[in-house]
């Protein structure tokens, strides 16, 4: 008797890929309360490369990879009042950098209880970031196991820890080290934990190059410059 159904009875079932896994939503944060000293202060990510500004570069590769997006500032938020996003200051005083920029964000993110559990991490000042950036940190977590907490993306042979993705799980452990241990160092808190690498070529263009002085917003001028001529 024939079988009912049109396909094939001993087909044999296509393995499931990394890449069939959907992605948990992500919340993405942008790192934006640093002093800027190299650039004789300011907001770096209002520095304007091709005639857009860094942020606006980084708020279009985030919004597309993100469930959604909040910025963390200091001093007078009215400065991000027209992206419509929050702007949400470090918790810990004293501008202790980008570990507390994390903290704040994980502390916004459980203050929602929206099921989210984790948090992308991106400087304020990188023009070129990848579009498959969460994706990818993601699946280099996956690869390693579900024991691995934490991932972070690197270029060429440059770690680069403060893009990365940062679970609500280690929010304790992560305040603890800040306020109770005086730690500062994205890296030095990182070694304390698994830590999954997701790489990606520096050339011929490094999507995590950061504008830290005018030689930087020069040279990323140049690479936007040769991006729009194709």
């Amino acid at each position: 008797m024939e079988a009912a159904s049109g396909g094939p009875q001993n087909s044999q079932q296509q393995p499931i890929t990394m890449a069939d896994i959907p992605i948990p939503p992500t919340l993405g944060l942008v790192l934006a309360g640093g002093l800027a000293r190299r650039m004789g202060g300011g907001d770096k990510a209002h520095i304007e490369i091709g005639g857009v500004t860094i942020l606006d570069r980084v708020l279009a590769c985030l919004s597309a990879q993100c469930t959604g997006i909040i910025i963390n500032a200091n001093g007078d938020p009215g400065r991000f009042a027209d992206t419509g996003l929050e702007v949400v200051p470090d918790n810990v005083p004293g501008f202790a950098g980008p570990l507390a920029g994390v903290l704040s964000g994980l502390d916004w993110l459980v203050a929602q209880n929206n099921g989210i559990e984790w948090l992308l991490s991106v400087p304020g000042d990188c023009p070129f970031l990848p579009d498959d950036l969460v994706e990818r940190l993601h699946q280099a977590r996956r690869k390693l196991g579900t024991g691995v907490p934490l991932a972070c993306a690197r270029s060429g042979e440059q770690r680069h820890p403060v893009v990365g993705l940062w679970p609500l799980a280690l929010r304790a452990n992560l305040r603890k080290a800040l306020v109770e241990d005086d730690l500062r160092k994205v890296d030095v808190w990182m070694a304390q934990h698994d830590v999954a690498i997701a790489d990606w070529p520096d050339q011929p263009i490094d999507p995590f190059l950061n504008v830290n002085t005018p030689e930087d917003a020069a040279h990323a001028e140049k690479i936007a410059a040769q991006m729009a001529g194709g």
